[in-house]
């Protein structure tokens, strides 16, 4: 993929020196109409009592425990034919994928993974902004925070070894990049665009969150904690949201021709990477439908082709279906 590199980091907190430093504070019309339409709309629960949700928002799983939302639970490990095909950037003006560390020259080895992540959350940030400028509302951006191993948040005490994560408590995503060796050696993920899924899911959070659902969602968990987890759960219709809303972002991208040939196959191996069933055979040799979080490979895969494909945050209502297996 091709980015212009921002001349401002802004979208960037840099805490990879600190020790579990605080993460810091901060905080088309038609994409968001049914979103911002419907998103309290009355709904009844089928499983129980409780107030269904149209399009939900970040569930606070807290799977990290105390530290937010993750979109890549790693704490329980010890045909693309109907897709866009983009053209070939042409070459040169564009930021370099986030390389191995040896790649690297100067005094950060990690400089093209920080200057990558900055390209990625800035554009996503931008493409949403203008997405809820279109409905007539408006998008507080997020920022990413760079760490090494831990990191405290506002939610709470975060671990490298949960994977990346949302914390809807201060609206921001954290990240060690180590996350990126691990993603393509331990998960058979690489890739610039399996990274740029990945970083696109987390903001996808900060969306959710962003429209304000927070609450309703926590209070639902709150009335019935036995509704967050389970194949069906709320954990797993908002883990699949988050991943559509990243699908969405990169249809934004395939129309600005910044993609590459071959990008969105390496987003979707991420997705079939971590999905929950992936995970489970890898770690325990066995799938328990009724401890998923995130949803299975296929769904995962799915939801971001949902929407990769219409380009439309309408299509990503994963709450009112009840087929996840779309």
């Amino acid at each position: 993929m091709e980015f212009e590199d921002p001349a401002d980091p802004g979208d960037l907190i840099d805490r990879r020196g600190d020790t579990g430093g605080l993460g810091g504070g901060g905080g088309s019309g038609a994409l968001l109409g049914a979103v911002l339409g419907g998103l309290l709309a009355g709904r009844r629960r089928r499983a129980g009592g409780g107030m269904g949700i149209l399009i939900a928002v970040i569930v606070v799983v807290f799977v990290i425990r105390g530290c937010g939302a993750a979109g890549f639970d790693l704490s329980s490990m010890s045909g693309l034919n109907r897709l866009p095909q983009a053209p070939s950037a042409s070459p040169g003006g564009g930021l370099p994928s986030g390389g191995d560390p040896g790649e690297v020259a100067g005094a950060d080895p990690e400089a093209a993974d920080v200057q990558f992540a900055n390209a990625v959350v800035t554009d996503a940030n931008n493409v949403w902004t203008d997405q809820f400028r279109s409905a007539g509302q408006r998008y507080s951006r997020t920022k990413i925070v760079l760490y090494r191993d831990a990191v405290n948040t506002g939610c709470g005490q975060g671990s490298a070894s949960a994977g990346p994560f949302y914390c809807p408590a201060d609206s921001l995503v954290y990240l060690d990049l180590a996350f990126w060796n691990e993603l393509s050696n331990r998960f058979g993920a690489g890739g610039d665009f399996a990274r740029a899924y990945v970083i696109a899911h987390e903001v996808g959070h900060h969306v959710q969150n962003e429209l304000g659902i927070s609450e309703q969602v926590r209070r639902l968990e709150a009335d019935d904690p036995s509704a967050a987890n389970g194949e069906t759960g709320l954990s797993v219709r908002t883990e699949l949201q988050a991943d559509c809303l990243a699908g969405v972002w990169a249809h934004t991208a395939y129309e600005r021709r910044l993609l590459d040939t071959g990008d969105i196959d390496e987003a979707l191996r991420a997705a079939q990477a971590v999905g929950d069933d992936t995970i489970q055979r890898s770690s325990v040799g066995r799938v328990r439908p009724d401890t998923f979080t995130h949803g299975t490979a296929h769904q995962r895969q799915q939801w971001f082709r949902r929407g990769y494909e219409s380009g439309s945050s309408d299509r990503c209502d994963t709450f009112s279906v009840d087929d996840l297996d779309i």
